[in-house]
């Protein structure tokens, strides 16, 4: 399949659904929530497809928001493929929305339809949908709301008859779909996807991934929210290999989940190794003896390996039996078929990246952002250079500019931001997307990042948070002079707070207490410290524009943000 000549992300779907006669009645969605032995084939997906395209196409004018709401189930693939079929827009939103969110991006892209999951997901938009948008759901709760099986129900196989091929209207410059990102002014931004950004993706990704899928179609474990870009751009991606998706129960059962899927490719946060790394690292410090010493140098080599150093004879011998007793058996606890983790988000740490290549875990790291849809560059099977994110896509052009920033060009980069003209001229310059990230280019080609420009936070979830947002409201409180706040490949945000007063201390805490009940999951702050030196023009720490010198105040107060960990 020639994808620079597939016009859509729904004629990929069917181009790949005609390739072989084989495929139809394969096994291709799974939930292990529900059950490990449920699963929907290629044909019922179509099917479902067909039914959900036709009732939506009653309903929707080409170009209409579509807010697609829920965890992620088979469901969602299904329904955001029918929306774009149908002729609208995908608009998904995080499970994990603070209420203000829900209530900004409902106002702001005004959907026709809605499509929640359930009751639990309905209840948070509820309010601020008008009465004219239709509202359907995957699961039946309310009889005024259609659900998604009534659709699928009335006569599948009919729908062969009555809607039996997709829309050939699409074409690559078309908006897919609009998804919200963080944004410095505190709302967030509706990145426009297109189709053609979205293939070229999966274009860049099927070369790399190809050396891993010759044998047989891969089989993907899914636990990153759909909503979020990278997942959601890996969705396209499986469909492009002919691949088996399981999506997983909750990150809390991941482990369990791998036995039984086993996957043989994984896509992942860098919060996600990190706790990967920390418990296999617990379980290593319990050994003792003859197994230690195999860990150690079960390490030791396999680095040497990653970083293409030669073995001598006698480190030859050890790593037979490294690969054999130590590398084989952690597979194993992983499902058996792993060929490689992918990491994407945010910054792995290079420690945890050698460390899980050492033990016989290729874990490949790329750099994207939800701008580029999103994958820029991602590292190459059997030529991983773990300080780098790897070479960029042949199907995007990445330059240096002179101030060291990440200039890229491409297909993939976004049609703009929704509603936001200005924004959008502000990133993007005669067709050179400003990433806001400090990097180079090494002489074998890979792109490296050094710093990040732009002032946004990315937690080790690989979320991006605006940290003015928070400080702006922070600031609002009459006892605090000024903050700022911290949290860049963390697991929780913690916060600098100028207070000239110690004992204002239980307000703030009632405060930031208050505070974080209005905001989402990832935006509260957990811990802080309070300090009496403002930030200033004189001390360094303020711009002459009075905008906090973010390097400046960590190198002061570092120290003191990392022991709130």
């Amino acid at each position: 399949m020639e994808l620079n000549k597939i016009n859509s992300l729904v004629e990929l779907f069917f181009k790949k659904y005609n390739e072989k006669k084989e495929l139809k009645n394969q096994i291709f969605l799974s939930w292990l929530k529900t059950s490990n032995d449920v699963f929907l084939t290629w044909e019922q997906v179509k099917n479902n497809i067909y039914s959900l395209s036709e009732y939506l196409t009653e309903r929707l004018s080409k170009g209409d928001r579509c807010v697609l709401l829920s965890e992620n189930r088979p469901e969602w693939l299904i329904a955001d493929i029918a929306i774009m079929n149908a002729g609208g827009v995908t608009v998904p939103l995080f499970t994990t929305y603070s209420e203000k969110d829900y209530e900004y991006i409902i106002n702001d892209c005004k959907p026709k339809i809605c499509i929640v999951s359930n009751h639990i997901q309905f209840q948070k938009i509820e309010k601020f949908i008008s009465s004219k948008t239709k509202v359907i759901s995957f699961e039946n709760f309310n009889k005024k709301i259609e659900s998604i099986e009534n659709i699928f129900e009335k006569n599948p196989k009919q729908s062969n008859n009555t809607f039996n091929s997709y829309n050939s209207e699409i074409i690559r410059k078309d908006l897919a779909c609009i998804i919200y990102t963080s944004g410095t002014t505190g709302n967030p931004k509706g990145v426009m996807l297109s189709h053609g950004g979205i293939l070229s993706n999966c274009e860049g990704a099927r070369e790399i991934l190809e050396s891993l899928t010759k044998d047989q179609a891969p089989v993907f474990l899914t636990w990153l929210p759909l909503s979020h870009s990278y997942e959601h751009t890996v969705q396209y991606v499986q469909i492009t290999l002919g691949a088996k998706v399981f999506y997983a129960e909750s990150l809390e059962k991941l482990l369990p989940n791998m036995l039984i899927a086993k996957p043989s490719i994984m896509t992942a946060v860098p919060r996600f190794y990190q706790n990967l790394y920390s418990k296999i690292l617990l379980n290593f410090s319990k050994q003792k003896g003859v197994k230690k010493k195999l860990i150690e140098n079960t390490i030791l080599i396999g680095t040497k390996i990653l970083n293409n150093e030669k073995l001598d004879f006698k480190e030859k011998i050890i790593n037979f039996f490294c690969e054999l007793l130590v590398r084989k058996k952690i597979k194993k606890q992983f499902g058996g078929q792993l060929k490689a983790f992918v990491s994407g988000g945010g910054a792995l740490d290079k420690k945890i990246g050698e460390f899980l290549n050492s033990i016989g875990l290729p874990t490949l790291q790329g750099y994207g952002l939800t701008e580029t849809s999103p994958v820029v560059s991602c590292n190459i099977p059997g030529n991983i250079k773990i300080e780098t994110v790897g070479p960029p896509f042949r199907t995007n052009q990445v330059k240096i500019a002179y101030d060291g920033e990440i200039l890229v060009k491409g297909e993939n980069v976004m049609l703009g931001y929704w509603n936001m003209k200005k924004e959008t001229e502000e990133i993007i310059n005669n067709g050179w997307l400003h990433t806001g990230d400090i990097g180079e280019i090494t002489k074998e080609g890979n792109l490296k990042i050094t710093d990040r420009k732009k002032e946004i936070i990315v937690n080790l979830g690989g979320d991006n948070i605006s940290p003015s947002k928070i400080e702006n409201l922070l600031c609002l409180n009459e006892n605090i002079k000024q903050s700022f706040v911290y949290g860049d490949k963390k697991t929780y945000l913690v916060a600098l707070i100028v207070s000239d007063k110690e004992e204002n201390k239980k307000e703030i805490e009632n405060y930031l207490e208050n505070l974080n009940k209005s905001l989402s999951i990832v935006e509260k702050v957990k811990k802080f410290i309070l300090i009496k030196e403002e930030f200033t023009i004189e001390n360094g720490m303020l711009t002459p524009t009075l905008k906090l010198k973010r390097k400046k105040i960590l190198e002061n107060y570092k120290n003191e943000l990392e022991k709130l960990y």
